[in-house]
């Protein structure tokens, strides 16, 4: 299936969703010169396919990632992925605001815009647009240039017992540099900021040994100790029940 980019209508349609998804000046989305690097800013939107179309679907997605890697310098990350439920989801990560407005504004999303009648379930603005959470990047370790394709991710949603949001923050925040030391099978790894109570992880794994390294490792021993002071529900039901495993079925490359 190849991907639309030339229907008027569509990407009509698609700059007045960017401006309500991201809230700012449609200007910036015409801005595609290379930005600062440090990601600041991620977006995630779970999908589902409609009836019979999953395999289209996940090609249009492994088109997709092509298509961003060309046309998009200021998506810094961006995952195409398929959840164990058989439900999809995209994943990626932006230097600030204006690097998503121009995402949003840009031939993949006017190409899922154009697309998702027929490939998503409830369509555009219910299927897609509707399922739009944004997030603020509290710390992140990235992927090393040589570092082997990411095949596994992982997203986990926290949501702070009232007034320890600073004190999970905090633990979040620094937990990053503990990744980057002591776990090389974890490939990308972000804690994020979705409001005032609400956090999340994001991370990315060489295989499914990689993440089993990780639930063993020094950040998740850390989070379980602190969980049932920190977080709603504790460990058992605020953190491993908000655990979303998934497949990388493609990534942009950068």
């Amino acid at each position: 299936m190849k991907i639309s980019t030339s229907i008027h209508s569509a990407i009509l349609c698609l700059a007045a969703s960017a401006l309500i998804l991201v809230n700012t000046s449609a200007a910036y989305a015409q801005n595609t010169q290379k930005q600062e690097s440090t990601m600041k800013e991620a977006t995630y939107i779970p999908f589902k396919a409609k009836s019979g179309e999953d395999k289209n679907l996940a090609n249009f997605l492994t088109e997709g990632a092509k298509l961003v890697s060309q046309t998009e310098p200021n998506t810094l990350y961006w995952y195409a992925l398929k959840k164990t439920d058989g439900s999809f989801g995209i994943f990626d990560f932006f230097p600030n605001e204006a690097g998503r407005a121009e995402h949003f504004a840009g031939k993949v999303a006017a190409a899922l815009n154009a697309n998702s009648d027929s490939l998503v379930a409830e369509g555009w603005d219910k299927g897609v647009v509707a399922n739009v959470t944004n997030a603020t990047v509290l710390s992140s370790k990235e992927p090393s240039k040589d570092s082997a394709k990411a095949t596994q991710a992982t997203y986990i949603v926290l949501n702070a017992q009232a007034g320890k949001e600073q004190e999970l923050e905090q633990l979040l925040t620094g937990a990053a540099q503990v990744i980057e030391q002591t776990e090389p099978e974890t490939l990308l790894w972000t804690s994020l900021k979705l409001n005032n109570n609400t956090f999340g992880i994001f991370d990315t794994f060489t295989d499914e040994k990689g993440r089993q390294a990780h639930f063993a490792g020094k950040v998740a021993a850390a989070l379980k100790e602190k969980a049932s002071d920190l977080v709603v529900d504790g460990w058992e039901d605020g953190v491993l029940k908000n655990v979303h495993n998934f497949e990388v079925i493609a990534e942009a490359e950068k």
